[in-house]
């Protein structure tokens, strides 16, 4: 049976890796995959909300005091 090489891009440096016994994956190497959680630590990657769901976020106490009344 012949198997056929998955490759993947990375993220960070868009290098062309294998995925089957890459322990780094999706990333290619570990210094790639701290280069992702760097930019995640230092809140350089969002994720976007809808206005709704910040408003939940941002007034939560509201909704119990609507609750009470």
């Amino acid at each position: 049976m012949a198997y056929t090489l998955k490759f993947i891009k990375c993220p960070i440096c868009k290098k062309k890796t294998l995925w089957k016994g890459n322990p780094y994956r999706p990333f290619c190497s570990r210094e790639c995959k701290l280069a992702d959680l760097y930019h995640w630590l230092y809140e350089e990657y969002r994720i976007k909300l809808k206005e709704e769901e910040l408003e939940e976020e941002v007034h939560p106490e509201k909704e119990e005091e609507d609750e009470g009344v």
